[in-house]
């Protein structure tokens, strides 16, 4: 029994990763590699850690990046994580809203002077959120 639902928690964090893959890659511009794309969600939380450390952010966008990191971080999420597809729709959730309360309180210039990956991939995270790519 327990052999069946660690197979099927397995099953349904692959199949996870797989459709963020395919959202991902679909929204990517055009000739982009897929190494890139798997380094994605890696900067993404770069970019939220480093945006909570920097003391020139205004306290709530702060608290809104400390509460993105901390759903993302802890294992019980309103959607679990072992749903297939929708399990990770919760957690992006989250990440958009602090990312676009950061960009609407502190501006496009601090989220990009945080972000340590390539611009083509800053433009994608902005293309998911759906902020404007005007400061991009």
């Amino acid at each position: 029994m327990l052999v069946r639902i660690l197979i099927g928690v397995g099953s349904a964090l692959v199949a996870a990763w797989l459709a963020l893959a395919v959202l991902v890659y679909v929204v990517r511009p055009r000739g982009e590699e897929s190494v890139r794309l798997r380094r994605f969600i890696p900067q993404v939380i770069r970019l939220l850690a480093s945006l909570y450390r920097d003391p020139g952010l205004p306290r709530s966008a702060r608290w809104r990046v400390r509460l993105a990191l901390v759903y993302n971080i802890q294992p019980f999420n309103l959607i679990p994580d072992f749903i297939p597809v929708v399990g990770l729709v919760d957690n992006a959730v989250v990440t958009v809203w602090a990312l676009r309360s950061v960009v609407r309180m502190a501006g496009t210039d601090l989220v990009r002077a945080h972000w340590t990956g390539p611009p083509q991939d800053l433009a994608v995270l902005y293309r998911l959120a759906g902020i404007g790519e005007a400061g991009v």
